[in-house]
């Protein structure tokens, strides 16, 4: 294991996203605060390294408090049971405040490969053959994208790094290989890993190249 000292503070660190960024910081060395709803539920997140809290992503005096004391934070948070348009937003206002007030000027967040362009300006989500509910759930994360250009001020760098359209592999193995580009779909994305997609977000807590912008990886 390598020795960085780097605090990170990961949002969502129950899901399969959040999980593998959990694991990909640690074998870097970082000190993670993993922050889930329900610690009870995911006990064997705690560890060398981890320590696992309850927090909200939503409410901007439970992100001050799980964050302080962090160098960056990761947003792997989603909610299923809450409309994506309300659920996004709020998470996205809540980072913005809550991450100020801790003094964490670094926020890499989980995007939606539906946000890309297929021409310029023209997302995924609004092509003839999108179903609704997909183009739904990519509103909120539209949403996001706009509040974070339009809200964040200039004390927060942040990146949203969306994967491709496509199935996201939840076992198949890191390789730490990726392509990353801007705002439109990469050709040839077939398939991507969770565990890869955990590399992006940590490198880009180590070694940030990108700011105050979307990038897609594939």
């Amino acid at each position: 294991m390598s020795e960085n000292n780097t605090r990170t503070v990961v949002f969502g660190a129950g899901g399969k996203a959040g999980r593998r960024t959990v694991a990909e910081a640690v074998a870097r060395g970082h000190h993670v605060t993993a922050v889930v709803r329900d610690p009870a539920s995911h006990a064997e997140l705690a560890g060398e390294r981890v320590t696992l809290v309850q927090g909200d992503v939503t409410d901007a005096e439970s992100v001050a408090a799980v964050a302080a004391g962090h160098d960056a934070a990761v947003n792997a948070a989603a909610r299923l049971d809450v409309p994506s348009t309300d659920f996004y937003p709020a998470a996205t206002r809540a980072l913005i405040d809550g991450l100020r007030r801790a003094g964490v000027a670094r926020l890499v967040a989980v995007g939606i490969g539906t946000v890309l362009e297929t021409a310029p300006g023209v997302p995924l989500h609004d092509a003839p053959d999108t179903p609704a509910e997909v183009r739904a759930f990519s509103l909120g994360h539209l949403a996001e994208l706009e509040i974070l250009r339009g809200e964040s001020g200039p004390d927060l760098d942040w990146l949203v790094v969306a994967p491709p359209p496509v199935f996201l592999d939840a076992e198949a193995e890191r390789t730490g290989t990726y392509r990353i580009g801007g705002t439109a779909l990469l050709p040839d994305a077939e398939t991507f890993s969770y565990a890869d997609l955990a590399v992006v977000l940590v490198d880009e807590i180590d070694n940030p190249k990108h700011h105050r912008v979307l990038v897609a990886v594939a």
